[in-house]
């Protein structure tokens, strides 16, 4: 008996998902992780070529809304996903994926959809939930430290939810930050952003860091890129880089002296060596975590003070996978973009 499924590429889910959907998709599937509407292992992850490149598979099953409804909402699927660094003096993504669909009622072969802007987007829609969230209200100027796809995916998010005055980068390659000022003076036309918002690349992190009201961390450093003191208090910072537990994006005094939430507590204490060399080193212990980002969309306290310090430590969930991945599908499926295929 012949499978049928739809085949989608890179251009077929741009064309039906934008960052404003993923954003409301982010926040409702990190919701129904918090809330025990998901089942999901934290990350396969195996070394290739001893630790130079990284190998991960992500599967997830998102139970409906309503069990009654014969799984509407739901959804069921995985992602495949690698890590070569090498891959940026070849010409390609340093990240690639591909993401398998299935029928939740039957587990056969739904879709299987291009991962990688999926990875990209999703990723800073979910930074954008947890900003939404817990930036303070009036924050008006962005730090960039990075300025690959992730940082100009987290511009694009970021400004959807603030008003942005004031966007500044580093990287360590000026030609690439350079390159990030043009891309994001063109991309910041017509958005919730006022008319004139200065985007400017300064020569070290700290200048990019001081007086920023939120942080993006977006880079493939092992060690700490910012110090604490470069943080201003009331400052909430987004860290995406990191994810394995021998790294880390940020200063253990920062995670210390902050607020801590992450997208799930489970990978937070095993993948994430921000959270995880903090502990080993006694600086706190694993109550340091106050909460997940979907118990905060369930309601949960988050910012207590404009004086407090935030930090989203983001790691990337399956859940958040599956979910766009459902979405981009669902969408394709109403609007006939992709190919039908028969096994």
């Amino acid at each position: 008996m012949s499978t049928r499924f739809r085949l989608l590429t890179e251009a077929d889910v741009k064309a039906v998902v934008t960052m404003d959907d993923l954003i409301e998709a982010m926040a409702s599937a990190l919701q129904r992780f918090s809330t025990g509407r998901v089942e999901q292992p934290v990350r396969s992850v195996i070394a290739v070529d001893g630790d130079i490149a990284f190998f991960a598979t992500m599967p997830a099953y998102v139970r409906a809304a309503d069990k009654h409804a014969a799984n509407v909402g739901g959804a069921l699927g995985a992602k495949l996903v690698t890590v070569f660094g090498a891959n940026a003096a070849r010409g390609l993504h340093t990240h690639l994926a591909s993401i398998v669909l299935l029928d939740p009622e039957t587990g056969a072969l739904r879709a299987l959809l291009d991962g990688r802007y999926i990875t990209e987007s999703r990723t800073a829609a979910a930074s954008a939930v947890s900003s939404r969230l817990l930036a303070r209200p009036a924050a008006s100027s962005l730090a960039i430290i990075g300025s690959g796809v992730q940082a100009r995916s987290h511009l694009d998010a970021l400004s959807r939810v603030h008003r942005l005055r004031h966007v500044t980068v580093w990287s360590p390659n000026k030609s690439h930050r350079d390159e990030f000022v043009e891309y994001a003076r063109t991309a910041m036309q017509g958005r919730r952003s006022p008319a004139g918002t200065e985007v400017r690349a300064v020569d070290h992190a700290g200048e990019a860091v001081v007086g920023a009201d939120i942080i993006v961390l977006v880079t493939s450093s092992p060690s700490p890129v910012v110090e604490s003191g470069w943080v201003k208090p009331g400052a909430h910072v987004i860290s995406v880089g990191a994810c394995r537990p021998t790294q880390q994006e940020m200063d253990p005094a920062l995670v210390a002296r902050a607020r801590l939430f992450v997208d799930s507590r489970a990978a937070a204490l095993i993948e994430s060596g921000d959270v995880v060399m903090g502990i080993q080193q006694g600086r706190f212990s694993a109550e340091h975590i106050v909460a997940e980002v979907g118990e905060l969309v369930n309601a949960a306290a988050g910012r207590r003070t404009d004086t407090e310090i935030t930090i989203f430590k983001s790691l990337g969930l399956a859940v958040e996978d599956v979910t766009a991945a459902d979405l981009a599908y669902r969408r394709a499926v109403e609007r006939s973009i992709g190919q039908e295929l028969t096994f």
